[in-house]
């Protein structure tokens, strides 16, 4: 179905057109229509699934049509919060709202720590209809009465399990008591664990439930291929491998701060200038990264998983895992940063001896075998084991089981 059947204010066809959009996808085709009449929707989705477009329409949607009606006369005022975990995705969902209100009088602020609060007054005493925030500022500007909830129509929760993961429920819960009763409310989360249900008990009102598969698969055009190596040459082998492949643009991850930064070290210490993203960077910081990255001034990013949801960047060539994701669910998000829009590319993971259980479990959870190999003419302390471990048939089914709890599914022996 075009973009065209969801009835939509002319500004907005306008803008969807002007993004290039013609057919919704799926999160889109079944979270629009009731968030357009007006409904609650509890929707299961993943980033990269376009979930932001399925909030972000229905909310100008109301928002214009109540301004055409009662209010183009009036100074404009906070109508609709959107929260979201992290920064980037504060920017992100921001410029997204920007994108499709672009015909239209719509305002949109972002207030997010690490910036500068006054600048953030500034910017909501100028007016604006749209509030995109991270939890705790949001709260910081509510408990300092620079900002009024009085008028909010719309709430939106944006990754509500990534955001109680990082400890923002209690912010969530104060903010979503001062809002209007008489609101409607829009949660998008990947996962639903029980912490989101009470959430969804608390905050929404009868909500229209959509789920959208999580992808277990990698794209298409992704092409994986595993690297053991033993831990204390990891830094060598991921130097020569980067001296050898025809890299235009690489994300490499990492699983901690401490990591990202002492990579980073490394790489520019070698004449590979990269830009660094993780939590403990300032706003400044994370935006001249991601700036320096987008404008290909960085040929690298090292990132952390928090730090890199979000991240949308059509021109990346390689995703490394420097380290090798605990959780099968993040590898797939992880290397999904490459092969994007039916283009090509090239996901490499080094595993140590110790992190064979991860990269078991991702193999069990993606359904296929990655692809082993060794670097030719690399001087490896002991020689790499190029053939995939298998494990007991008792150990396979325990595997099978815990993946199948992770996912909320029941597994049947």
């Amino acid at each position: 179905m075009p973009f065209t059947q969801f009835d939509l204010l002319p500004d907005l066809n306008k803008a969807v057109k002007a993004m290039g959009f013609t057919s919704p996808t799926p999160v889109q085709i079944q979270g629009i229509p009731p968030a357009l009449e007006g409904k609650d929707v509890l929707g299961s989705a993943q980033t990269g699934s376009g979930k932001t477009v399925a909030f972000v329409l229905p909310l100008l949607q109301k928002l214009l049509k109540e301004r055409h009606a009662n209010h183009a006369h009036m100074a404009p005022s906070v109508k609709a919060v959107i929260m979201v975990p992290t920064r980037e995705l504060a920017a992100q969902v921001e410029t997204a709202v920007r994108d499709l209100a672009r015909f239209s009088p719509m305002q949109c602020v972002q207030i997010i720590g690490g910036t500068s609060f006054h600048n953030q007054v500034q910017a909501l005493k100028k007016g604006a209809e749209i509030v995109v925030a991270t939890p705790g500022r949001l709260l910081d500007h509510y408990r300092s009465h620079t900002i009024h909830f009085r008028d909010v129509k719309v709430a939106v929760l944006d990754e509500a399990d990534r955001m109680l993961d990082m400890g923002f429920m209690p912010d969530i819960r104060r903010i979503m008591q001062s809002l209007p009763r008489e609101r409607q409310t829009l949660m998008f989360s990947a996962t639903i664990p029980p912490e989101v249900q009470r959430a969804v008990g608390e905050f929404m009102k009868d909500p229209v439930r959509i789920a959208i598969d999580r992808p277990q698969s990698p794209a298409a055009g992704v092409s994986q291929m595993l690297y053991p190596v033993p831990i204390d040459q990891k830094y060598d082998l991921l130097l020569a491998i980067l001296r050898n492949v025809q890299l235009t643009s690489g994300v490499i991850f990492v699983r901690t701060k401490a990591r990202a930064d002492r990579l980073s070290r490394f790489l520019m210490g070698k004449g590979i200038p990269v830009a660094v993203l993780h939590s403990n960077k300032t706003q400044a910081q994370r935006t001249q990264a991601m700036e320096g990255f987008r404008g290909q001034k960085h040929q690298i990013l090292v990132a952390t998983d928090i730090a890199a949801r979000g991240i949308d960047v059509r021109h990346i060539s390689h995703v490394i895992n420097f380290d090798v994701p605990q959780h099968p669910e993040d590898y797939v998000h992880r290397i999904g940063r490459t092969g994007r829009n039916f283009t090509v590319g090239d996901a490499i993971t080094l595993m140590s001896i110790d992190e064979q259980p991860f990269v078991t479990a991702i193999e069990a959870f993606i359904g296929q075998t990655i692809p082993r190999a060794a670097l030719p003419d690399f001087g490896y302390r002991v020689a790499p084991v190029l053939q995939a471990y298998k494990p007991a048939a008792t150990h396979h089914f325990r595997l099978r089981r815990n993946i199948a709890r992770s996912s909320g599914h029941r597994f049947r022996r």
